[in-house]
């Protein structure tokens, strides 16, 4: 990279499948496969390994991380990709029921306790029920853009849009108002709350460089060239500067 720093990547030659990761520090990252080029495991430079068990259908049935938990995948359709419930390492298992589209219809969880969705003619969701009767709605314009959501109490707050799809304002159940404005590339610029207004400014790698509070105060921002942040000047005037090394890691902060 810009640093001087090296990732080395090697490919088995025939399926092109990474096989390891040489670290900028010398350390490094191996993946081994099955005969089907599924992932089976992967072993880290401190020695331990994570791994991949899959069944006949070459679905995902049994991962072990690095540190020796292991999760099941259980499956309902001998065809369906989608699992229908997963037990974690205690043997809890979490029950999934979904609908012809793969869209989540029922959750039950490790208490035994069921979540139920519900879903347009579009397939945007519409409606979540819990348990407990307590239940959330949804609605959405043309674009499929969400525009309201009420919560169990029946308080609505409510989303408006600019013709580019860019989220312009949000109105909470009080009334109260938070409008964004962005520029041409569809970045935020401004911020108003309440009658206050915060603003932000980048620089042509799209990094924000400067930060404006409700009461005109700025904070600025300075980045080396693989975008660290190696300078920040607080609301306060105070400078803080930062240092990193080879690997990228931070190495020194002084005020």
């Amino acid at each position: 990279d810009a640093a001087g720093r090296r990732t080395e990547y090697r490919l088995h030659m025939a399926s092109g499948k990474l096989t390891s990761v040489i670290l900028p520090d010398g350390r490094t990252v191996r993946y081994g496969y099955n005969s089907q080029l599924q992932l089976t495991s992967v072993t880290y430079p401190d020695g331990l390994r994570s791994s991949r068990k899959y069944d006949r259908q070459g679905r995902l049935a049994e991962e072990t991380s690095r540190n020796g938990n292991i999760t099941r995948w259980f499956y309902d359709f001998s065809r369906s990709g989608l699992p229908c419930a997963v037990e974690d390492g205690t043997g809890v298992r979490r029950r999934i029921t979904r609908n012809r589209y793969g869209q989540l219809l029922a959750f039950t969880d490790c208490s035994g306790y069921t979540t139920r969705y519900e879903y347009d003619q579009y397939g945007q969701q519409i409606a979540v029920h819990r348990e407990e009767g307590i239940s959330t709605y949804s609605s959405y314009n043309p674009r499929g853009q969400l525009i309201s959501r009420k919560d169990a109490q029946g308080r609505e707050t409510r989303y408006e849009y600019s013709a580019a799809g860019d989220l312009t304002a949000t109105i909470s159940p009080d009334g109260k108002r938070s409008a964004t404005e962005y520029d041409k590339r569809g970045r935020p610029v401004s911020v108003t709350e309440g009658g206050l207004t915060r603003s932000m400014g980048y620089d042509a790698a799209g990094r924000i460089t400067v930060l404006t509070n409700e009461n005109g105060s700025q904070s600025t921002f300075r980045y080396d060239p693989v975008d660290r942040l190696t300078e920040q000047r607080g609301f306060d005037g105070r400078t803080q500067r930062y240092q990193y090394d080879l690997t990228g890691k931070l190495t020194q902060s002084e005020d």
